[in-house]
């Protein structure tokens, strides 16, 4: 399979070509039947708006490199006039069929704009990957390197953007952690088992370059000079480094080295044997060892203060937190850990998500399926694994001092994005709830959260309410049961009392002796600290 290159005139003109190709161009082009369908991996609705749209130069590109719909080498040298079909090809990112105007220009990878929001307004980034299964109607190849999807847009979303030294993006794939690094690090390593996936990160690197904050390659052509600098008009600014990459699994390539942070989509799934194995997803380890490699090494390669984020999966046999309990224990640097359960599914799901992921379907290959999930349901049995649990991982080895933090919970509800500032302010809470006593508690005026909520449910004859809700707007969307004094003391809680004066007069009100009051509130206050309902 090809691998697509770009060079420096070439990155720039394509860039220039490119320019106004847009997520929100492209929803406007296909429409919101064509957009819903996209997101279910449908593409038919797509290619029937894109064709309907004619030689418009959105529609073109998105037919032509979104969704592998094959177009006219008149039509490619229109709607990127510097690049044309010739340049394309040479970049390894179509094949053409000849050199007439009519001949058909077919994609052999798939490119599509993304859309980035950061401080600085939204960042709009050209990603290149192979083909997906949706456009090619087969399974994927070995050694395919993934494009953006929803476990790239959730590790993008739960990642914290505070201003980095060193990050390390492991298992890059096309490279879309890697760019959304480059906007908070000074220094991107990028690492990869597959080198096909190292080529296509530096192409997209190359690609967006000044989207990344890099001063543009240098480039002649002043109507090209131009389109680049309208297109960098809302972008950051801040100069960084090419990234570093490296070919190597897991922790290999960056043995003694530390990071300020890691961000990682790793090769978690689990694949028996007699299962098909794809460098994407499988980490060539044994059952989830991907996920006790990474569990109990990581805080090897954390500098002091340093966080990793990641995702994975892994065996529940019985409760499901001992089981990554062991391999937090089993890290020869103590950290900080908070794992969040966020779906679980039995064998046989599992094994019908990673063959359909894959492309590999009873319909086309029912041989290599059935043989397959058999492998699957027998691997899972042998080990007496009941199911398989899904969710987000922050690891954080502590600047100082001893690990404070280990958090294993289940969150089945919806997610705010971006997560990011949410992790982060919940870790500045726990450091706070720790350096602070009770009695520096109750001195302590604290301020409800501008998205938390009251809902009270009660009979209509009744004069109490028979339950308090407290509703999150944002991050977790957790919802607690209050109780009269939990509910009046939020209700007072406007960055003026202390909490100490609310609990004294809620005492008074409620005719309860204020040190059954108070011994009652703090435990129930730190948990509305701890996760975002309260603010110091």
């Amino acid at each position: 399979m090809v691998t697509p290159a770009l060079d420096a005139p070439t990155a720039a003109a394509l860039r220039a070509d490119l320019a106004g190709w847009t997520v929100d161009a492209v929803s406007e082009r296909l429409g919101e039947r064509a957009t819903r369908a996209l997101g279910r991996e449908q593409v038919m609705p797509a290619v029937v708006a894109a064709r309907d749209a004619g030689s418009d130069r959105i529609a073109v590109l998105s037919r032509l490199l979104m969704l592998g719909d094959p177009v006219s080498r008149a039509q490619v040298d229109a709607a990127l006039p510097r690049v044309g079909a010739a340049g394309l090809e040479r970049a390894g990112l179509v094949r053409t069929q000849g050199n007439d105007s009519a001949d058909a220009v077919a994609a052999v990878a798939d490119m599509r704009p993304y859309a980035a929001t950061t401080e600085a307004g939204q960042v709009d980034w050209w990603v290149a990957s192979d083909l997906g299964e949706a456009v090619t109607g087969r399974a994927v190849g070995e050694d395919h390197v993934l494009g953006v999807g929803g476990a790239s847009t959730t590790l993008a979303s739960i990642t914290m953007r505070s201003p980095r030294g060193r990050v390390l993006d492991l298992g890059t794939g096309c490279g879309i952690q890697a760019l959304h690094a480059s906007l908070h690090a000074d220094e991107v390593v990028a690492t990869d088992v597959s080198r096909r996936a190292l080529g296509f990160a530096r192409f997209n690197e190359a690609l967006n370059a000044p989207a990344l904050g890099r001063p543009s390659p240098r480039d002649d052509a002043s109507e090209t000079a131009a389109a680049e600098r309208e297109a960098r008009a809302h972008r950051p600014s801040a100069a960084h480094a090419p990234w570093d990459l490296r070919e190597g699994s897991l922790l290999e390539p960056i043995a003694g080295e530390q990071f300020d942070q890691v961000v990682t989509n790793p090769p978690f799934v689990i694949t028996p044997p007699g299962a098909p194995a794809f460098e994407y997803r499988d980490g060539g380890l044994q059952r989830d060892g991907v996920m006790e490699r990474l569990l109990s090494g990581l805080g090897d390669v954390l500098a002091p203060g340093g966080v990793a984020q990641l995702l994975g999966n892994w065996e529940m046999h019985g409760d499901w937190r001992s089981r990554l309990e062991e391999w937090l224990d089993a890290s020869n640097v103590a950290v900080d850990a908070w794992v969040v359960q966020r779906d679980v599914l039995d064998p046989a799901e599992y094994a019908e998500t990673w063959l359909r992921d894959a492309g590999i379907t009873p319909e086309r290959h029912p041989a290599t399926f059935w043989a397959a999930y058999e492998a699957y349901l027998r691997a899972f049995d042998a080990v007496g694994a009941d199911a398989v649990g899904f969710g987000i991982v922050t690891l954080r080895r502590p600047a100082s001092g001893v690990p404070t933090l280990r958090r294993l919970e289940e969150h089945e509800g919806a997610l705010a994005a971006p997560l990011g500032p949410t992790l982060a302010a919940a870790l500045e809470a726990h450091d706070w709830l720790v350096d602070t006593s009770d009695h520096a508690l109750f001195d302590t005026a604290l301020t409800v959260a501008p998205d938390v909520t009251k809902e009270t449910y009660g009979r209509p004859l009744q004069v109490e309410p028979e339950h308090i809700l407290l509703r999150q707007g944002g991050g977790f969307g957790r919802s607690i049961k209050a109780d009269t004094a939990l509910a009046g003391l939020v209700g007072a809680c406007d960055g003026e009392l202390t909490v100490g004066q609310i609990a004294h007069a809620l005492a008074a009100l409620l005719d309860v002796p204020s040190s059954r009051m108070l011994s009652g509130l703090v435990p129930a206050v730190r948990d509305l600290v701890r996760d975002g309902f309260l603010v110091h």
